[in-house]
């Protein structure tokens, strides 16, 4: 994965979180308390951690274009009301609007890291 197609592998995965981006559920642990609290809000991010191939990009990429996309995305992720009807999460199942907000604020973190951002 290179910069821009990591922007828009975010883009996409907010595009999830919103309901855009339909993904296909995997029935794992990850789905039940406790486990989902400690992966979502203190384990430290995987490297090479699975990802939905639906949230996967593999063709080449404008920079300016997907910087462009990922910030409306984080502008309108901002806006979304928290009490509006989640999807389920591929993963972790069902979220709360919070945990939506801190799974995308670390994802983001974790790849704006990797790539020197």
């Amino acid at each position: 994965m290179n910069a821009p197609q990591m922007l828009a592998h975010l883009a996409k995965s907010m595009e999830m979180a919103e309901g855009r981006v339909v993904t296909v559920n995997r029935r794992l642990p990850l789905r039940y308390p406790p486990l989902k609290q400690l992966v979502v809000y203190w384990l430290p991010w995987p490297k090479g951690a699975p990802t939905a191939p639906e949230l996967l990009c593999r063709e080449s990429f404008d920079w300016a274009t997907e910087r462009a996309a990922v910030r409306r995305m984080i502008q309108s992720f901002e806006q979304r009301d928290p009490k509006a009807p989640w999807p389920a999460h591929p993963a972790f199942g069902k979220l709360t609007s919070k945990a939506w907000g801190v799974l995308g604020y670390r994802h983001t973190d974790h790849h704006f890291r990797q790539f020197g951002i």
